[in-house]
């Protein structure tokens, strides 16, 4: 019977905790093949962290309200990681195919993300999106500016 892990604090046990540091180890060693880089090296260094490090302190959280703002948080810094992996791509630092496992394991990652904030927020979301993303900008306008 196989070894199974130790866990020490419950985010530990949470996928999306695990799904966030295997990014954090698959970007560094991503960036550390990289030459230089810039600013953006940085700033997705730190964006990287921080998700792992707000889900960590959400999930510590008594109140639904408090885990869904560091939830929240993750899930921004998920998206900024996102776009700092197309910054890099425009910069012809890296291409598509070396951040695709990235971009991969980002949407996985947005998308636990996603249901946690659903699961602990008092906020109606729709059930449904339309599949052509221009749809769901247009609605999200309306939403937004009545």
């Amino acid at each position: 019977m196989p070894d199974s892990p130790e866990y020490w604090f419950s985010h530990e046990q949470l996928e999306v905790y695990r799904e966030a540091i295997a990014f954090v180890a698959w970007l560094s060693s991503l960036l550390e093949e990289t030459g230089r880089v810039g600013d953006v090296k940085d700033q997705l260094d730190r964006a990287s962290t921080s998700i792992a490090l707000n889900i960590a302190e959400g999930n510590g959280k008594y109140s639904a309200k408090d885990r869904c703002r560091f939830f929240d948080i993750a899930n921004g810094s998920a998206l900024e990681c996102a776009a700092g992996l197309d910054i890099l791509t425009a910069r012809a630092k890296l291409n598509p195919a070396q951040i695709r496992p990235g971009k991969e394991r980002l949407q996985r990652i947005v998308r636990m993300l996603m249901g946690l904030i659903k699961r602990n927020s008092a906020r109606p979301y729709e059930k449904s999106m339309s599949p052509d993303p221009a749809d769901n900008n247009e609605r999200q306008a309306e939403q937004d500016y009545g």
